[in-house]
């Protein structure tokens, strides 16, 4: 075990066991032109998790440790999209409607792929899903079950609605999350530090919550770089 500091206690990271999760690192909700604009929100707020989950991003990649990444979007003809998520709020535009990165939202088009800072390479796991949580109505249980893991070091946007809903269902699965603050983020900054708080309470309820720095000082300390 590597001990990582935490809230609310140091997490217990297995190195055989352990998983990055990246969830919607995509253009549509981090960039100029896509749904999380279409909204009315500033979308320069969620850069601020790039560059720390590039440096975790980076050290997986070097110890060969699995990577996940998730993007939330919808089939070309948006038979898997509820009335009840694409009638929310007033948008200047809509889920499935056309915009500067293509189709908001929907697979295929330039907007629902990852950022280039953080994007996926050969061998890593791009799992596509239509709702807010990486558990609903995709294979991510399956592919960690598959492989032995136990234990996600979680990253991505926003906070408090993809990150916090994924949080919650790994821990109803069983699954420890140890959510990074630094690498993740929302257009809210009162509801990423709410978030934060409500994972870490009550003795970890929902998971421990930590800093990228603190994990990768822990995992600097160890001697073991080798992969599985």
């Amino acid at each position: 075990m590597i001990t990582v500091k935490a809230d609310p206690f140091a997490f217990p990271l297995d190195p055989d066991h352990v998983a990055l999760l990246c969830i919607d690192f995509q253009r549509d909700f981090m960039e100029a032109g896509g749904f999380g604009e279409s909204l009315g929100n500033d979308v320069s707020t969620l850069r601020t998790a790039i560059e720390p989950t590039r440096g975790v991003l980076a050290e997986f990649r070097r110890r060969g440790w699995p990577v996940i990444h998730t993007r939330e979007g919808h089939r070309p003809d948006l038979a898997d999209l509820f009335p009840a998520k694409r009638d929310r709020g007033n948008p200047s535009l809509r889920i499935g409607e056309e915009g500067p990165m293509g189709r908001l939202l929907v697979r295929g088009s330039a907007g629902h792929e990852i950022i280039p800072e953080l994007a996926p390479v050969e061998g890593e796991v791009v799992l596509d899903k239509p709702g807010k949580g990486s558990f609903y109505a995709t294979d991510l249980e399956t592919i960690l079950r598959a492989r032995g893991i136990t234990q996600l070091v979680v990253t991505g946007v926003t906070t408090e609605v993809c990150v916090q809903s994924t949080a919650r269902e790994a821990n109803d699965r069983g699954f420890e999350c140890l959510v990074l603050a630094d690498c993740t983020s929302s257009y809210f900054p009162e509801f990423h530090e709410s978030a934060l708080r409500m994972f870490s309470a009550q003795g970890a309820i929902v998971g421990w919550v930590g800093q990228s720095g603190q994990l990768l000082d822990a995992l600097g300390a160890t001697e073991d770089g080798a992969g599985r």
